[in-house]
């Protein structure tokens, strides 16, 4: 009986779903899940008129898929709107606490229902669930029986098993904007008068909660409700200014204004204090950022950008130890493992700086973008079938390690474009060694000219 109810609790039936129902007590977030797509918060690109999930939810078509987005975007509101509007049967599981066994239970439940109505299952966190796990889907996703909704915050590129990313459609949230925040708190504060508090919110108040929420839908109702019932009182209207909230958030998250400035302002000071080579500035920013409820994962996210940016190949461990330290800190969480961030942080800032090879990408996608897409030369071109052959392709192809130093000096841009450099290393780091290279090659590609022109 015991385990009977561990397996219920698992599930959510669409005949009885928490959008329409939410429970008697639940957080204001929960209360506050839109019924209709209409009311769906943000993510224009996929909810949009004229976007593809959207008509599929509209014309009853909608495929497995794999909703890829930060915390508070909106996965599973999105998921049991899906089910509410399709008339689905929707089950849940979560990643963290569930198996093969409860997979077994959700198939069963799937079947038992099949001739009356189509059942999603939504797997939050599904990169949790590891190969043999994921594996599992493959039969009931292809035979139609469960139509998967799978939920993470982390690339399913590299988390989700191949031959089941390819099963399904990845669609991208992203965090949603203040003014999409400030629409979602003040639906929370008519649920909340609802509820009978007599509260009102003055604008500030409630653009200083969604700038402290970074786009997180979850996170921003969840501090309006702290804020409300700590204020409310029974005879008479309480007003929420921004003092009083970040008074009840007793500055956990640091109130940015209105437009969010002081959080860019925050970034950019940490960004140019690496840039600027000053590890003790590196290492307060972070501490602010960390201190104010940034997500640290975001943080990890500028620090790899930087170490391709300003960084680059001058040291190009500071790449793998950053990609190093967002792993560690996925792996241990807060607090522990933002000192792993903090170690990058200060590598970076002592790294040697060189921008190079950005100023490279840029100039080769403008080329591209300018150019247009030029054809490769004929001898560096593949030629598997005897025609291709016979046409030239891979005609005077030099195989490198058929030359001294494995370098055969022969051209491989296209041939419009055959003298043009994008790629020139500072004398800084690692970069000094990589020109040493370049011009040695150069030097050697000099002299096999010089030697085909006696010839």
């Amino acid at each position: 009986m015991e385990e009977t109810n561990r397996q219920d609790a698992l599930f959510e039936s669409a005949e009885t779903p928490p959008i329409d129902a939410p429970q008697k007590g639940a957080p204001l977030a929960e209360r506050c899940r839109p019924a209709a797509l209409s009311e769906f918060a943000g993510q224009e690109d996929v909810l949009g008129a004229d976007r593809p999930l959207r008509k599929a939810i509209e014309n009853d078509r909608v495929p497995s898929m794999v909703l890829w987005g930060p915390p508070g975007s909106g996965k599973t509101t999105l998921a049991r709107l899906v089910a509410r509007l399709t008339r689905a049967q929707f089950l849940m599981l979560s990643a963290t606490n569930s198996g093969a066994k409860d997979l077994r239970q959700v198939v069963e439940r799937a079947q038992v229902h099949r001739s009356r109505s189509k059942t999603i299952l939504f797997i939050d966190e599904i990169h949790r669930w590891n190969k043999s796990q994921q594996d599992a889907l493959l039969p009931h996703v292809e035979s139609g029986l469960i139509t998967l909704i799978g939920a993470t915050t982390e690339n399913p590129s590299f988390e989700v098993n191949a031959a089941l990313l390819s099963r399904t459609t990845v669609f991208t949230l992203v965090s949603l904007e203040p003014d999409q925040l400030l629409h979602v708190l003040e639906n929370g504060l008519v649920v909340l008068k609802q509820d009978g508090l007599n509260i009102e919110a003055e604008d500030d108040a409630l653009a200083a909660i969604a700038s402290a929420s970074h786009g997180d839908a979850r996170v921003a109702l969840n501090a309006l409700e702290q804020a409300a019932l700590y204020f409310a009182e029974d005879d008479q209207t309480v007003v929420l200014t921004v003092e009083g909230v970040s008074r009840v958030l007793q500055e956990k998250r640091m109130l940015y204004d209105k437009s969010g400035e002081e959080h860019y302002n925050i970034i950019s000071a940490f960004h140019k204090s690496m840039r600027g080579s000053d590890p003790q500035a590196a290492l307060y920013w972070f501490a602010r950022m960390m201190e104010s409820g940034e997500d640290p994962l975001y943080a990890a996210r500028r620090m790899v950008r930087f170490a391709s940016e300003d960084v680059g190949l001058a040291d190009p461990n500071a790449l793998l130890i950053t990609i190093a330290a967002r792993d560690a800190y996925h792996m241990l969480g807060s607090p522990e493992g933002e000192l792993a961030l903090a170690e990058a942080a200060v590598y970076l800032a002592t790294a040697p700086k060189s921008n190079a090879l950005y100023q490279a990408f840029n100039e080769a996608l403008a080329t591209v973008k300018s150019k247009g897409y030029l054809p490769a030369p004929m001898h560096i071109r593949n030629a598997p079938t005897s025609l291709m052959k016979d046409m030239g392709y891979g005609k005077g192809y030099r195989y490198d390690h058929d030359f001294d130093h494995a370098y055969a000096a022969q051209n491989y841009l296209p041939d419009q474009i055959a003298k043009q450099e994008f790629y020139e290393p500072t004398s800084r780091g690692f970069e000094a060694k990589i020109q040493e290279r370049m011009n040695y090659w150069k030097e050697l590609a000099d002299k096999r000219d010089g030697e085909s022109g006696k010839k």
